[in-house]
């Protein structure tokens, strides 16, 4: 079963960099397939380059998709950290 939630970054740096490696290295925990699409570009969460060649910045919406065993909890997992952790870190 699969899910799927969109998202916005708050955080001042986006998904670059430090951000972007802490995400993939969570996407990495789960056994589930996950994805990020980004204006129409889909790539896999688990993979670093993937990511960084979105360019996604401070403001820009995503969609986190998640299919197989633990795709909710991964899916619970990696929004909190869009949404909660990333914040943080600006403080």
């Amino acid at each position: 079963m699969g899910f799927e939630k969109k998202v916005i970054l708050t955080n001042k740096t986006g998904l670059h960099a430090r951000p972007a490696s802490k995400f993939v290295e969570k996407a990495s925990a789960f056994s589930s397939e996950i994805s990020v699409v980004f204006e129409e570009k889909e790539i896999n969460a688990k993979s670093i380059m993937g990511l960084l060649s979105l360019g996604i910045s401070q403001g820009k919406e995503i969609t986190i998709k998640t299919e197989g065993e633990d795709s909710k909890e991964a899916l619970n997992d990696l929004v909190t950290f869009i949404e909660v952790e990333l914040p943080k870190e600006d403080e």
